[in-house]
């Protein structure tokens, strides 16, 4: 009976004692997507507290993906779900001496990217044609009106993803003539300010 009683708890541990695995279906986020979420919780808590925003809609761009991608994102804040993309071209003075790592300033004349939040205000024709002024809303990038950084677009900058980077600006988020066209239809029909956020 003992050597009974030995087989089948010996067939009980096997079936019953280790650990069943479970597979978890849901992929794990990309680190530009996991950037991208992080700086949304700061964008919306901003917002929230705010009526003068747009609720809807919100501009990301992220300065630590090559300007050859896709970098600027049409972000739906309703459904949560990026709606649109585009390349946008990053200030010359941001480049270092290794490509693809880039440094930010907000000192005027330094042709720099500048990081933070900005309102994308009203538009103007310049030497670009029809721009959106941005006003700074942090400490780093306080002096956007000051250093005239704007959104607009430049027929330099293609409207296709690649492989090379693309031209750079003054320090103004610079995208292709195509996707100004988009956001124009955004930015135009909104009734209270959008808010572009630049982080790395």
């Amino acid at each position: 009976m003992k050597i009974y009683s030995l087989i089948f708890l010996f067939f009980t541990i096997s079936f019953f004692g280790n650990p069943v695995e479970v597979k978890n279906d849901t992929p794990p986020l990309s680190p530009e997507m996991e950037r991208l979420n992080t700086e949304l919780s700061d964008v919306k808590a901003m917002i929230k507290k705010n009526a003068a925003y747009n609720t809807k809609i919100a501009f990301f761009i992220d300065m630590r993906i090559k300007s050859g991608k896709n970098r600027f994102f049409v972000y739906d804040l309703e459904k949560d779900e990026i709606v649109d993309q585009g390349l946008v071209a990053n200030g010359f003075g941001s480049e270092t001496n290794v490509r693809g790592e880039l440094k930010f300033s907000n000192e005027p004349n330094s042709k720099c990217t500048s990081l933070g939040k900005y309102t994308v205000g009203k538009s103007y024709k310049g030497m670009f044609g029809k721009s959106y002024k941005l006003s700074g809303l942090d400490e780093t990038n306080s002096n956007a009106a000051k250093r005239a950084i704007v959104l607009h677009s430049y027929s330099a900058v293609p409207n296709e993803e690649q492989d090379y980077y693309i031209s750079n600006s003054h320090g103004c988020p610079m995208v292709s003539e195509a996707f100004f066209k988009k956001l124009e239809k955004i930015i135009d029909s909104s009734k209270s300010n959008i808010i572009l956020h630049i982080y790395y």
